[in-house]
């Protein structure tokens, strides 16, 4: 996602009470990213470096209090409400402090310390292909689970502009302004984690989901249930939440096909289709065989609202599953005769 799409989300997501994790090659904009909400929202920042810390930075040292060992808060705890603490470069903390950063995420606490009311969190770290080592902790699904993923790819515009506010030479800038390939060349950011699916994410999702607007959520509905549920459940979830699309059934048996579809919801419709077709069993195709002139009717009719390419990749499925034997294949063997002959 660009860098104003990440900091939209990344600020509805903290408003929420949850926890934004934004993935980017260095010098993306990340920080910077941070401090303009932080500006924007008249909030004091924090920012921890996680990688240049020791555990004693972070939790704080102990100390003994009526015969009771207690920690001292850190130099960098918040005395106060309307603060935003960045951990920066989190997949690069030790070891030793990792507990601790799960009871900041999941507590809003270290030791006896709480964080002041309307404290936001958000963490960011760059993606594995980076040359230094990378620890466990970016794969471990508990602590994934805390996070919002936000992996941000900035166009050449929004690197551009961060360029002069960096002061960049021109030198850089106009190259970079020329030969756009060279910015981060074949670096398409991935976390590469297996996020899937749980009941705390569903929950976290639906916290931030209540703050945004109905054009917000199909805007950008996909990308923030992406970062919590993984892309494949993130698919699923968005378009049956925030897109009116019909299912294969009512395509092909009611002819409910959408006037104006964008892409991705062609792309839904066919691979929909494509699904049903490949795993009705033979008494389900029987009953359809009996149908046959309203489902081809409505196939034909449907290839008129979407690119010929992506029709002819079902017909293609239809024509090979007419070699399978039984009713299934008879079904699509008749489907395949007539929307060739009908026009």
């Amino acid at each position: 996602m660009t860098l104003q799409e990440a900091k939209y989300l990344a600020l509805k997501i903290m408003e929420s009470g949850e926890v934004p994790l934004l993935v980017g090659h260095f010098g993306v904009g990340k920080t910077d990213l941070v401090r303009e909400i932080a500006e924007e929202t008249n909030r004091k920042l924090v920012i921890l470096v996680l990688s240049q810390m020791e555990p004693g930075d972070l939790i704080g040292l102990p100390s003994r209090e009526n015969n009771k060992t207690v920690f001292l808060a850190p130099d960098w705890w918040p005395d106060e409400e309307n603060y935003i603490i960045f951990l920066d470069e989190i997949n690069r903390s030790h070891r030793s402090i990792r507990n601790a950063i799960m009871q900041l995420l999941i507590d809003k606490r270290i030791h006896n310390h709480v964080l002041p009311k309307n404290t936001w969190l958000v963490a960011s770290m760059n993606p594995p292909d980076e040359d230094y080592d990378q620890v466990d902790l970016i794969t471990d699904p508990a602590f994934l689970s805390r996070f919002f993923i936000l992996e941000i790819s900035p166009t050449v515009d929004e690197w551009l502009q961060w360029a002069n506010k960096m002061n960049l030479p021109n030198e850089i800038k106009n190259f970079i302004m020329k030969n756009p390939e060279f910015l981060h060349p074949g670096s398409t950011v991935s976390l590469k984690a297996n996020i899937r699916p749980s009941p705390r994410s569903w929950y976290k999702l639906g916290n931030v989901l209540k703050n945004l607007s109905e054009e917000d959520k199909k805007n950008f509905g996909y990308q923030l249930a992406s970062g919590i549920l993984g892309s494949e459940a993130a698919k699923i979830f968005s378009e049956s939440a925030f897109y009116d699309i019909p299912n294969a059934r009512d395509i092909i048996l009611n002819g409910l096909i959408p006037n104006e579809m964008e892409i991705h919801e062609i792309n839904s419709i066919i691979i929909r289709i494509v699904d049903f077709f490949s795993t009705i069993d033979d008494e389900e195709a029987k009953k359809l065989i009996n149908e046959i002139d309203k489902i081809s009717q409505n196939l034909l009719k449907l290839s008129k609202a979407v690119p010929k390419d992506s029709f002819f990749s079902l017909v293609r499925l239809l024509s090979e599953l007419s070699n399978e034997k039984g009713y299934k294949g008879e079904l699509c063997d008749k489907i395949i005769e007539k929307i060739s002959f009908i026009d």
